[in-house]
């Protein structure tokens, strides 16, 4: 008699540190304006359901590509919703990934890093579909220099708008391609109430205003429902995201 015997892996809730199969190449980009900048790409390993560009909060308050959504965004997104994640720091900015080259520039040179970023990923990568997502300070990056006509659309999460200026809300608002912005309920710089009012003349936005969270989205939960928000503009036939692996 032969014994077949079958054994089940047991479920592993996932963690902050869980990094899923992907096909992960670290690189640099150089702006116009000749400044070097640390580039990563975490890439499907089955073909690609679209691409994310992330702009990261601000380096002055310890912002990076590394900051810990982006990172798992990177680290789980490839493999459970097919979409490939495009990082990158910004002039001055360093990470366990490496340090850009030049020095900060509140959003102003920084203009050269987000377009630097998006030539790469349509004409070095070949992505057919790109949203630009920015998180805080790469919100202001995004509403003010990621209009590029081959970009599907932004995702905006945390948008404090220190920056962004009513002429920036203006192009969007005339543009008409989609954008997500996603809102803290507990946002010290901006919350969903004042965000409607920011926001109320532009119809192509939509804003989501996310219960209990806090402008860093600390905690799992927070991670899972912003990539969860994510993957359902980008990917939506991926959902749900599983929580155990």
């Amino acid at each position: 008699m032969v014994t077949t015997i079958i054994i089940y892996a047991m479920a592993q809730t996932l963690r902050p540190s869980t990094l899923l199969p992907s096909k992960r190449t670290l690189t640099k980009v150089t702006t116009v304006d000749g400044i070097e900048l640390i580039v990563e790409v975490a890439a499907p390993l089955n073909p690609s359901k679209g691409a994310l560009l992330m702009c990261h909060p601000n380096p002055t308050g310890g912002g990076m590509m590394d900051s810990h959504v982006y990172k798992k965004a990177a680290n789980r997104l490839p493999h459970m919703a097919g979409i490939e994640v495009i990082r990158f720091n910004t002039r001055g900015t360093e990470s366990e990934q490496g340090k850009s080259e030049g020095e900060y520039g509140a959003t102003v040179t920084e203009k050269y890093d987000v377009e630097a970023a998006i030539n790469f990923s349509f004409n070095e990568l070949g992505v057919e579909k790109l949203w630009v997502i920015g998180w805080s300070f790469g919100t202001e990056l995004a509403l003010k220099w990621a209009r590029d006509p081959r970009i599907i659309g932004l995702i905006l999460l945390s948008p404090p708008m220190k920056y962004s200026t009513d002429l920036d809300l203006d192009f969007w608002r005339k543009d008409g391609r989609p954008i997500t912005a996603l809102v803290p309920e507990f946002d010290e710089y901006l919350n969903p109430e004042e965000a409607r009012n920011t926001f109320t003349n532009i119809p192509n936005l939509n804003l989501i205003a996310v219960d209990g969270a806090k402008h860093l989205w600390v905690g799992e939960p927070m991670v899972h429902r912003v990539l969860s928000e994510i993957v359902k503009v980008v990917a939506p036939n991926r959902l749900p995201l599983a929580t155990e692996i």
